[in-house]
C-alpha cells in the first residue's frame, strides 16, 4: 500500500498583458490509483517575481514578459489609480 503525491499544472494566458494563471492539481494515489485531487490557483502579473513559481511559469514569463509589455501593464495600472 504505497501512497504517492504528484502535481499537474495548467497555465492560462490572459490578454492583453499576458497575465499568467497557474492551476496546480495535487493528486494523491494509492498503489497507482488516484484517490484524491485538489486544486490551487495562483495568478502572476507582468513584472512579478516568478523565481519561486513552477518551472513552466518561469519559462512562459521569460518568453512573454518583455520589458515593453511590463511597462505597458504598469502604465495601465497607474492610469486606473485615482488622482489624490
Amino acid at each position: 500500500m504505497a501512497l504517492t503525491e504528484s502535481f499537474e499544472y495548467k497555465l492560462e494566458i490572459i490578454p492583453p498583458y499576458s497575465i499568467i494563471q497557474c492551476r496546480r492539481a495535487d493528486i494523491i494515489s494509492k498503489d497507482g490509483a488516484e484517490i484524491a485531487r485538489s486544486y490551487h490557483r495562483t495568478v502572476y502579473f507582468p513584472g512579478d517575481d516568478v523565481s519561486e513559481a513552477p518551472q513552466e511559469v518561469q519559462d512562459v514569463a521569460g518568453v512573454l514578459w518583455t520589458q515593453e509589455l511590463i511597462d505597458a501593464y504598469l502604465a495601465s495600472i497607474a492610469a486606473q489609480q485615482p488622482d489624490v
